[in-house]
């Protein structure tokens, strides 16, 4: 969602065997580069420096690693988005922080729009089916925490995430300009102004 430019993935520090957490970033990493199809055992290899025989040290497939793949990245938005989060005691400061926070993630934001366009793929949408759950749960609880009612959390919260996905689409998908950065903190900050209640 920024104008941050992309960079090349760093190969990990190896001091021996590869994990199954190396490989499993290699994987992401190539996702948010290609896409979900792209993700294959001899590339990932070659990326990683290593033969063929590491992979299968630790996946017995292709398909094995892509689930692993995607729960990493499952785990740690869990555990490095809403986990910042809990220390905020005023809902309403929370919600800021989510939004500023998901505002300026940008390599989350690639690997959720390419795994969008692969919600077919039978380890893709058990996935993003959780991630999607969790993330209107969190929003509408925040929602009513800052004094909203259920009803109207639920749909503040339905609108906040259709405004998310929407502007994936439009600059990761559609590829419409990206905005300067001037203009889209100015963006985020009228977002939130709109859609987060006064304290």
């Amino acid at each position: 969602m920024t104008t941050m430019p992309t960079t090349a993935p760093s190969r990990p520090e190896r001091n021996g065997r590869l994990s199954a957490d190396d490989w499993g970033q290699a994987a992401l990493d190539l996702i948010a580069e290609q896409g979900v199809a792209a993700v294959a055992v001899e590339p990932l290899a070659r990326r990683l420096g290593v033969t063929k025989g590491s992979f299968y040290w630790h996946f017995p497939s292709r398909d094995a690693l892509l689930v692993a793949a995607l729960e990493r990245w499952e785990k740690v938005e869990q555990e490095e988005v809403f986990g910042q989060l809990e220390a905020i005691a005023d809902p309403s400061e929370r919600l800021r922080a989510l939004f500023n926070l998901v505002a300026h993630e940008y390599k989350s934001h690639v690997i959720y729009s390419e795994l969008l366009k692969a919600l077919d793929h039978p380890a893709v949408q058990p996935v993003i089916g959780r991630v999607s759950d969790r993330r209107m749960e969190y929003l509408t609880a925040s929602f009513r925490q800052a004094g909203l009612g259920r009803t109207d959390a639920q749909h503040r919260a339905r609108l906040a995430y259709a405004a998310y996905i929407g502007f994936l689409q439009l600059n990761l998908q559609l590829h419409q300009a990206r905005l300067q950065h001037d203009e889209f903190d100015a963006y985020v900050e009228h977002v939130m102004a709109t859609l987060i209640p006064s304290s």
